[in-house]
């Protein structure tokens, strides 16, 4: 299929196409089932393939999706057994798939488990690119997208149909952009090892923020003490560090998101997360952690709890008469 990938060549890159089969949802919990991956490199030729079933070692979860049951599960190979072939196929490339940040978070927790590191240093996602072409389909799903492109989709949830399908949607999808003009929504992926279950440290315990919320942010900034500060997603700069400096700079730095918040801050507004989708509905400023840390060099003076007006003193109730 080497005229399937022409419009790769046009971006200079590496890439590895990857579509997991998973257990359910939430890669603490679940784990995955199969993958499928398709390297291809700078020059749009296919370098690499490589697929595989995997058994879980639990409940495989809504096989009326998948098709995938505990017998076919039960002499595959478990995922630290493949964790080296995969790896070989992510260094140095782009990973991309299709809600790249589904595929991407499992990844990186079955590598946890492992002992090892997801070696991925960007990922794209094609859903995410979709969103900014905006053909006209009546929904950015893999397969309605396969048919704008005019790839055959052949089997629905089978990982290694879904990366065939998946380099189709790809190519059609740089070739539009590059009509457009649009620049790629590549995601930078700092280094992970530890499980998602753990991989923020234990917040110390909050002090009470001194200032009171000053409201949101607005335009460029700037940041005032006393804001409402949450953050989501992976950051470049260690979580703990960065609400440090966010503590440190008197801003009040929250774990969920309100009406209330200032802003907050992520480097990976797609596919949302609840924070995100939270901060969305009700308005919330969102800005990514380079212009967060750009604005806590200066983050202008607040008002104190202490400066609040006192209420007036209420006057003693008259004295009763003797009786």
């Amino acid at each position: 299929m080497p005229g399937t990938h022409a419009a790769m060549r046009d971006h200079s890159m590496d890439w590895t196409l990857v579509d997991v089969e998973t257990s359910g949802f939430r890669p603490a919990q679940h784990r995955v089932l199969s993958i499928a991956m398709l390297a291809v490199g700078a020059d749009g030729k296919v370098t690499g393939r490589f697929s595989s079933l995997l058994n879980p070692g639990c409940d495989p979860g809504p096989v009326h999706v998948h098709g995938l049951t505990p017998q076919r599960l039960a002499g595959a190979p478990k995922f630290e057994q493949i964790a080296p072939d995969v790896a070989a196929l992510l260094q140095g490339r782009v990973m991309v798939a299709h809600n790249a940040r589904f595929d991407y978070d499992f990844l990186a927790e079955e590598f946890a488990r492992a002992g090892l590191r997801l070696p991925v240093e960007q990922r794209l996602c094609t859903l995410a690119l979709n969103r900014r072409l905006a053909p006209p389909t009546r929904n950015m799903r893999l397969g309605t997208l396969a048919a704008h492109y005019g790839v055959t989709q052949r089997k629905a949830h089978d990982a290694e149909d879904d990366t065939r399908v998946l380099a189709g949607v790809l190519n059609g999808s740089l070739t539009a952009a590059a009509q457009l003009g649009l620049s790629l929504p590549l995601v930078p992926c700092p280094p992970r090892q530890t499980s998602s279950r753990n991989r923020y440290p234990a917040a110390a315990p909050k002090v009470p923020c001194p200032y009171r919320n000053p409201g949101r942010l607005s335009g460029g900034g700037p940041l005032v003490q006393g804001m409402k500060v949450a953050v989501t997603g992976d950051t470049r700069t260690p979580r703990s560090e960065l609400t440090a400096k966010a503590g440190a700079a008197g801003l009040n730095v929250m774990s969920s998101v309100s009406r209330h918040t200032s802003v907050l801050v992520t480097n990976a507004p797609n596919p949302p997360s609840t924070k995100t989708k939270r901060a969305v509905a009700e308005g919330v400023p969102i800005i990514d952690e380079a212009a967060f840390l750009s604005l806590l060099q200066d983050v202008r003076p607040g008002t104190g709890h202490e400066s609040a007006t006192p209420p007036p003193p209420q006057a003693a109730p008259p004295a009763q008469a003797a009786v």
